[in-house]
């Protein structure tokens, strides 16, 4: 378990750390010759069986508050601090306000340096902090008198927490990716770069493939693993760990960024969230308005943008969006569903609000329509089951599966979604919709495709892309191409080099392509290097122009005959011995022209020009000025003399 402290300056943090543990948090020489605590601290103390409570000691000056939103975020017990003497300061407050909207709720404010004062100051003390943390909705916490210097009460403080690591669990770790919020970077000789932080999910073992959030495609093997000064080969969440990594170099990382599993790795500039703003402000927090943004160890520009209201009121709460700022400072936020954010305002002189991390990749448009508030009233749920299924009843076009566990942190899946009520589970896919909303978007494709037929009957029918303007065009590309294999999977719509059309429409295409092949590939093919027109085709087989044309195109697409101007189509046998004459003229004089193709071929220069001018778009020439080069790489047509 993770302790963490809180309060005003000087009110006894670090001494009280000492006191517990033997250790003085404060390691820098400015702390030791200013006598406050500038960096965050760590200790740890040992208990029976094996157990050991890590502390993390945070400052408590105004001008530092961002250090110790660091250090909270991390930590799953929090003792206040009020000195006897002084009782409570502002930053007694602020520190408080943090605690309550990073929804730490275990914990216990202590009053301090009691044998500086009478009994009776200590408890009218006692009295006031118990009704602000009654304020703050912390009720559960006890409030106890302590003294670092002569021991007062230290032995109930520790027995109180070791009573709560015994009733608190490790967190569960099965199927959450390994991920820690770094707060410390160092070097050390024979290790190299060794990154520190609070694990806030999963576990880690030595020889694991780690990266930083921002940078998946950069992986580093785990080296070590050290808890409180001692080897291990293990960590996981709810402890502290410093961890050395080959290969990393000391540049490319900084407090602020998240170690983590390459599975989960995620950043974003945009995301939506359960917002409360403080009890303590004066006035409404509105959209537009400029925050500091504390996530794990980061602190990032951002603006609020309030969900369906104007603006939200001291004490509370409503839907929200952050965004990131785009400016100088750009950075990436590093977070998951169920982080916790604070805000202060952009001055940093207060804290403002705090937020829940619903939907860690917001979209920027749509994001305040019917459907997405109910979905993100659906992603409050603790219960990852009972969030995904209140969630796919409001998501119009279901769910991509690898992008839900990632933006949970999940590695695996937690349960069985194929036994979700009412949802139909593609596992090749990882795809999720319910079972009516899917029903209705294969209504709208198959009305799409009828009345596509119905206007344009010659047509195969619209390329994917088109399909999904026409049909769905606020699907996104990815689910849209697992609905259309889900619609073919089941029959009910056909895909034919990349277009989409009614099953009975291709059938009743393919008995015309027939007619028109049988009659059209034979003349095509007898015209070898000047083939016949559209019309003296149709003139030829006594078919409709119109019909033969929108045959030979259909056909072109499938690769059974070449366009190389409008109405005028070639053989694919012709089309490879026109390729392998190019081929052996680029090889006799090292390229092709105009005139020396013309002569090839027998044709005229306006033919052999439209030749060349089909094989550059193909790519198997590419021209510069009046010549034509060879491509280089693997040929679009045979070099051994098989046909194409």
């Amino acid at each position: 378990m993770i302790i963490g402290t809180a309060g005003h300056i000087d009110h006894g943090k670090t001494a009280l750390v000492r006191a517990l543990t033997g250790v003085d948090a404060d390691r820098l020489p400015e702390e030791k010759r200013r006598g406050i605590t500038i960096e965050l601290g760590y200790a740890s103390m040992a208990g029976p069986e094996g157990q050991v409570l890590s502390f993390v000691d945070v400052p408590g000056h105004e001008k530092l508050v961002r250090t110790m939103v660091a250090g909270a975020s991390g930590i799953d017990l929090a003792l206040l601090l009020v000195a006897a003497d002084d009782g409570i300061m502002p930053q007694t407050i602020e520190h408080l306000t943090i605690l309550s909207l990073l929804g730490i709720s275990q914990g216990a404010a202590l009053i301090t340096k009691i044998d500086r004062c009478e009994p009776a100051q200590v408890a009218q003390r006692s009295a006031e902090v118990r009704q602000l943390l009654d304020a703050h909705g912390l009720r559960d916490f006890p409030v106890l008198a302590v003294s670092a210097l002569r021991g007062d009460g230290m032995a109930a403080l520790r027995d109180h927490l070791w009573a709560a690591a015994q009733q608190t669990r490790l967190r569960q770790v099965a199927h959450e990716g390994f991920r820690m919020d770094l707060d410390r970077v160092f070097t050390l000789d024979g290790i190299g770069t060794v990154v520190a932080g609070s694990v806030v999910a999963g576990s880690v073992a030595v020889g694991d493939s780690l990266c930083l959030a921002h940078e998946p495609q950069e992986r580093y093997r785990v080296r070590s693993l050290h808890q409180h000064n001692q080897s291990v080969t293990q960590a996981m969440a709810g402890q502290r760990c410093a961890v050395g990594l080959v290969g990393m170099e000391r540049a490319r990382v900084e407090r602020g960024m998240t170690l983590c599993d390459p599975a989960i790795a995620t950043s974003t500039q945009r995301f939506d969230v359960w917002l409360r703003v403080a009890a303590t402000e004066e006035r409404a927090l509105r959209s537009g308005t400029w925050v500091h943004l504390h996530v794990g160890t980061q602190d990032l520009m951002a603006t609020v943008s309030v969900l369906g209201q104007a603006s939200v009121a001291p004490g509370e709460s409503a839907l929200a969006q952050m965004v990131v700022s785009d400016g100088p400072a750009v950075g990436q936020a590093h977070l998951w569903w169920g982080d916790r954010v604070v805000l202060r305002d952009a001055s940093a002189t207060r804290t403002v609000a705090g937020a829940q991390v619903l939907s860690p990749q917001a979209p920027a448009r749509y994001r305040q329509t019917p459907e997405r508030l109910a979905l993100l009233q659906g992603l409050r749920h603790n219960d990852p089951a009972t969030r995904l299924t209140t969630a796919l009843a409001q998501a119009p076009f279901g769910v991509q599966g690898a992008q839900w566990l990632l933006e949970n942190g999940y590695d695996s899946w937690p349960f069985d979604p194929a036994a979700l009520p009412g949802t139909v589970y593609d596992a090749r896919q990882q795809w999720l919709v319910s079972a009516e909303r899917l029903a209705q978007s294969e209504a709208v494709v198959l009305a799409m495709l009828k009345d596509f037929h119905a206007k344009w009957p010659e047509d195969m029918g619209p390329d994917a892309a088109r399909a999904r303007r026409l049909a769905a065009p606020r699907m996104p590309p990815a689910l849209w191409a697992q609905l259309l294999e889900h619609l073919a999977s089941q029959g009910l719509v056909a895909l034919r080099n990349g277009f989409v059309h009614l099953p009975s429409h291709g059938e009743q295409l393919r008995q015309a392509d027939r007619v028109v092949a049988e009659r059209a590939l034979p003349l095509l093919l007898h015209g070898r290097f000047d083939p016949p027109w559209v019309r003296d085709i149709a003139s030829g087989t006594r078919l409709p122009e119109t019909q033969v044309r929108s045959v030979l195109v259909r056909l072109s697409r499938t690769g059974e005959v070449y366009q190389i101007v409008k109405d005028l189509f070639y053989h694919p046998k012709v089309v490879w011995e026109l390729a392998q004459l190019a081929r052996q003229i680029h090889a006799r004089e090292g390229q092709v022209t105009a005139a020396t193709y013309r002569d090839a071929t027998g044709l005229g220069r306006k033919r052999a020009i439209q030749i060349l001018e089909f094989l550059d778009r193909i790519g198997f020439l590419r021209r510069i000025g009046d010549i034509h080069l060879l491509r280089m790489g693997t040929p679009l047509f045979p070099v051994d003399g098989t046909d194409p």
